[in-house]
């Protein structure tokens, strides 16, 4: 558990800013058309251009750093909030991802309240989720039970894998 917990903790703390870098201009433009593509499918639950690019933005990025599926973290997000950045489960659940606060304390600096900041809430939810992908062997069905806490349950991960199809982009 410590080492898991080390892994886990230096994941989080690793602030670097969400900013896409590309080896070259067609990845530039492919993320370009990705996030237009995906700004026009998010207007109705962010209307505000800016507020939705950054949403978009820290997604990709940390979906990318966690190695995640954009897709899947998109599919999660409009299963565990609907795009609610203060979204709060009746088991006290926080952010966009859902985030219990007992993460704060387990990998974190104990202040559940920065669940509620995007990059926070979107970093730990990717750190938390690919830990369980992995504990699970890549098996997306058991790893999103655990990230749910139904594992071996199918209504969770049945609503993620069919939430997800609605974020697929090709460029």
């Amino acid at each position: 558990m410590d080492s898991v917990r080390s892994a886990l903790s230096s994941a989080v703390a690793n602030r670097a800013p969400p900013v896409p870098e590309f080896l070259d201009t067609a990845s530039r433009l492919n993320y370009l058309r990705w996030l237009g593509a995906m700004s026009e499918r998010l207007k109705k639950k962010k209307p505000e251009w800016q507020i939705r690019k950054e949403f978009l933005q820290t997604v990709w990025y940390e979906s990318r750093r966690a190695g995640l599926d954009v897709t899947l973290v998109l599919g999660l997000i409009q299963v565990e909030s609907n795009f609610r950045k203060f979204a709060m489960s009746r088991v006290g659940a926080r952010g966009y991802m859902q985030v219990m606060p007992f993460w704060a304390r387990v990998i974190g600096d104990g202040d559940a309240s920065k669940l509620f900041h995007m990059q926070t809430n979107l970093r730990f939810g990717c750190v938390i989720l690919r830990h369980y992908l992995d504990r699970e062997r890549g098996d997306l069905f058991l790893g999103l039970g655990r990230y749910n806490g139904s594992r071996g349950k199918a209504p969770y991960p049945d609503a993620v894998l069919a939430a997800r199809k609605r974020w697929e982009f090709t460029a």
